[in-house]
């Protein structure tokens, strides 16, 4: 009987000590699991999930860049924890300590890492392609291949010409590092068809502009003047001469002629102002045959409210502002006292 006894008392310690062991390991899988982990010594970790992934793949690679303490108990939490398990493929940034349960859920919802690329108001097509080449993102053959994508913009313009020039739409972008030169010149013009509201429009047709004239002539404001104050009387300017039928005369038409056909050294030669070209609107009345620039909306809302004014002239004073004259007589001196 004693000895009956001492085994039973055995046993029951060897019970609370087996469980005072798994709630011990299990306390300490609770520690591994959440609780913030960062292996690595630089500010943040830049990873590479590859399409078709499997998950021990995955593992390995968080714990080899410091993400996660163990591989194993990354897959074995990660399994447990979502059924059916998938792991979205693109490139993670991972900055500070962080849980298993963050990681997990970061790579299961895809929350890739986002550069910001910033197209600010008047870049040509060229320009914007090399901004978002200076940041890694595609090579200039390809985005100004997508860039003759017009069927993007049939809607609004019937008569497009051969590219997107106008039509892409400066703002900040936020892009992943898997997305396509056509994708993110898709998302450019998304961009503009939100801003070319019905309200827009219509103010477009009140003034007898297409959106082609409409956009056309916010470039040529754009590429101006980058002073909000000025933009609705240089816009006055245009709109006045071409009701008079006078050749706008506007420089920036004429450095765009010159990009066409050859590199612009920066200077307007007289060769420049006789240059044989439907955008140069020193030698063709009326607007050119499309958008010199991809204007903002500042510049958009412009051509479609001018001042009211009745300024024919406007000449640099050579501070980033403008003087603004009606009479020729007027423009000659402004012209004489700060351009010569």
């Amino acid at each position: 009987m004693i000895h009956k006894v001492k085994d039973a008392k055995n046993l029951i310690l060897l019970g609370v000590l087996a469980g005072l062991v798994t709630c011990s390991f299990s306390i300490l899988l609770m520690v591994q699991i959440y609780q913030p982990y960062k292996g690595y010594e630089e500010s943040h970790q830049l990873i590479v999930i590859q399409r078709g992934s499997m998950v021990p793949q995955i593992a390995r690679t968080l714990k080899s860049h410091g993400i996660v303490r163990s591989s194993w108990l990354f897959e074995w939490y990660a399994r447990l924890s979502h059924r059916p398990l998938v792991l979205q493929a693109g490139e993670y940034r991972f900055e500070g300590p962080i849980n298993l349960p963050t990681v997990t859920e970061k790579l299961r919802t895809g929350l890739v890492h986002q550069y910001r690329v910033t197209i600010p108001e008047g870049l040509i097509m060229d320009e914007i392609a090399q901004r978002f080449i200076a940041q890694g993102f595609g090579t200039r053959e390809k985005f100004l291949e997508a860039m003759k994508r017009t069927s993007l913009i049939n809607d609004w313009d019937s008569v497009a010409g051969d590219n997107l020039e106008g039509y892409l739409f400066p703002d900040t972008y936020f892009v992943t590092r898997d997305m396509s030169e056509q994708q993110m010149v898709d998302a450019m013009v998304a961009n503009f068809q939100k801003v070319w509201t019905p309200e827009r429009r219509k103010r477009a047709e009140e003034l007898a502009l297409t959106t082609r004239e409409t956009i056309t002539l916010a470039s040529l404001i754009e590429k101006e003047t980058a002073l909000s104050s000025e933009r609705s009387l240089v816009s006055a300017v245009f709109h006045n001469r071409l009701k008079k039928n006078l050749k706008l005369a506007c420089d920036p038409t004429v450095i765009y002629a010159v990009r066409l056909v050859k590199e612009y050294d920066g200077v307007i030669n007289q060769s420049d102002l006789e240059l044989d070209s439907p955008y140069n609107t020193y030698l063709y009345p009326g607007l050119p045959p499309g958008p010199i620039a991809n204007p903002g909306l500042e510049s958009i809302d412009a051509a479609l409210y001018p001042a009211k004014a009745d300024y024919l002239y406007f000449v640099s004073t050579n501070d980033g502002r403008h003087l603004f004259s009606t009479s020729y007589r007027d423009h000659t001196r402004a012209v004489a006292q700060y351009q010569r």
